[in-house]
């Protein structure tokens, strides 16, 4: 009987729990109560909390990599050592991020949420957006640089620092789509890195924008978008999908997706597949997208130097994209004599929308008569487009 109950014991997990674990679990408990009690991207933060906990509970096997052996001939694949198994639940729902099916289906349903109008009206916008790609660079340049910064730290290759770099891009999407590509085994990392800084627009940019800009500057009301057509609504992504599947073929995935969606959008002639993508597809792939990059942050895989460097860069890139399109707001606001905001610059990152709407927040805290967001809009349009091109190229020139 003692034995028995030995035994039963030894099955607990809680006896086989290390430390890197409880690390793990406590990290998955501060995105709950970010999630819950500061409500930072909740549909986003809950089920990467909620990934990571189970991800990291002993011996449960609800991990990106968990696979059961099977004696069924007929299904099932062979390991590398030759042993025939099955997915675990975590491990196949995470095919959709190894085999890249669920970034280009988000864009899909983002194209059909995105009015590009504001960057149609005032194309001078897609120069702030541009700008905002200061962040990619510069954390590629940082990842670079690691190894004569830290004395026996093994540099990162071309294409790692390539994909950590694309973190800057602040969209979470983009992050993942290169990062499978590029450098499968910093996924976690780097997805966690640029969801979690998403979630966080609102602590991170206000002070870089309240640095960086006047009062002056900030209380400029700038003028009503002009119209645009339906006919240039509906040109305008099949004439960029047509450019960027030409000049940046390793971009289409996303770009085309993007695009297909926003035509729907305005074709005016299919409401349902709008209905359908923006609110069921939408929040089904979030879902998956959330609890799938939390279940591959296993501690073992986590808890490396490696992944504090990763996230460090993370945290640069963001604020050197939110830098970079402050400033270039700051130059047009200089060329056109005073017609641009310079508020809107934070919005050169692609967080959509909510980089938009913290231009709009701050944008009313110096001046109730200010509308900023339609605004805001055209830069942050133009930098997914542009980080989306950025990780095709760097796609194209390094792997």
């Amino acid at each position: 009987m003692l034995a028995f109950f030995e035994n039963v014991i030894s099955t607990f997990g809680i006896l086989n729990m290390t430390m890197g674990q409880g690390i793990m679990i406590l990290l998955s408990l501060v995105f709950v109560y970010l999630a819950i009690i500061k409500k930072y991207e909740p549909l986003l933060l809950l089920p990467l909390a909620f990934g990571i906990l189970i991800a990291n509970l002993a011996d449960v096997g609800l991990n990106a990599y968990h696979t059961y052996e099977t004696a069924f001939e007929e299904i099932g694949t062979y390991n590398s050592e030759g042993v025939k198994v099955l997915p675990g639940i975590m491990n196949f729902l995470y095919s959709g991020i190894r085999l890249v099916i669920y970034p280009p289906l988000v864009f899909l349903c983002l194209g059909t949420m995105t009015d590009f109008s504001p960057l149609i009206a005032s194309p001078k916008s897609a120069i702030i957006g541009i700008g905002g790609q200061l962040g990619i660079f510069t954390a590629f340049g940082i990842s670079l640089s690691l190894s004569r910064l830290i004395p026996g730290f093994e540099a990162f290759t071309l294409e790692e620092a390539a994909a950590i770099g694309i973190i800057g891009s602040s969209d979470g999407p983009t992050a993942i789509y290169a990062a499978t590509r590029l450098a499968p085994h910093l996924l976690p990392p780097i997805a966690i890195a640029a969801f979690s800084y998403m979630a966080l627009v609102p602590f991170i940019q206000p002070p870089i924008m309240k640095l960086l800009t006047t009062k002056k500057e900030r209380v400029i009301v700038m003028p009503e978008p002009k119209k645009v057509t339906q006919k240039q609504k509906i040109l305008f992504p099949i004439i960029c999908t047509i450019v960027t599947l030409m000049f940046v073929p390793a971009a289409g995935a996303l770009i085309s997706m993007l695009m297909l969606g926003n035509l729907i959008r305005e074709s005016g002639v299919a409401d349902r597949y709008i209905r359908a993508f923006q609110n069921d597809l939408l929040s089904i792939l979030t879902f998956l997208v959330a609890i799938s990059i939390g279940s591959s942050a296993r501690w073992d895989r986590f808890l490396t130097p490696q992944t504090l460097l990763i996230i460090s860069c993370g945290l640069l890139a963001f604020i050197f994209g939110t830098i970079g399109g402050i400033l270039t707001a700051k130059l047009l606001c200089w060329i056109t004599k005073g017609k641009v905001n310079p508020l809107i610059g934070n919005s050169g990152v692609s967080a959509m929308p909510m980089a938009a709407r913290i231009s709009q927040r701050i944008g009313q805290q110096y001046n109730p008569d200010n509308h900023l967001l339609m605004h805001a809009m055209g830069p942050i349009v133009s930098s997914t487009i542009g980080s989306a091109i950025v990780a095709g190229i760097f796609i194209s020139y390094f792997l």
